[in-house]
């Protein structure tokens, strides 16, 4: 059984990109390396939103990595660069990483909204826009 993460962060100001980008591929590096994770993709949208999806072997492994490293720094930092963030978390049978609209799908139904500064009203509404799949996507792999 593996634990699938989704994220959905707006990044409010073009400002804040260049710092965001960098410490968004560090933090993608660190995953890689990060023991339980088991694969990933990052998803950019326009209006400076990002997706985030990652398997792990367990809750255990992801809160490792989500609370050390780069990762660790960042999230502080997201509370200001940030005016609309979301997270929601699932176990399945497989690691094998679901649609998009899936992963949109389970943030409308068991997401939960993350705290930032400066809410959006959509934010404030708790309205999560649909991603929109694009060539602008990564795909993470374990480092061997």
């Amino acid at each position: 059984m593996a634990l699938i993460s989704v994220t959905r962060l707006r990044v409010r100001s073009w400002g804040y990109f260049p710092q965001f980008a960098w410490q968004s591929l560090k933090s993608a590096r660190q995953a890689e390396r990060s023991a339980g994770f088991l694969g990933g993709r990052l998803l950019r949208n326009p209006q400076n939103a990002f997706w985030t999806m990652t398997a792990w072997q367990d809750e255990t492994a992801m809160n490792a990595f989500r609370s050390a490293g780069a990762h660790g720094k960042v999230m502080r930092k997201l509370l200001h660069w940030c005016d609309e963030a979301a997270v929601v978390h699932w176990h399945q049978e497989t690691s094998d990483l679901p649609s998009w609209q899936d992963a949109h799908g389970h943030m409308v139904k068991e997401g939960r909204p993350s705290k930032v500064n400066h809410p959006s009203p959509a934010q404030t509404l708790d309205q999560i826009p649909a991603p929109i799949a694009s060539r602008a996507e990564i795909t993470l792999k374990l480092a061997r």
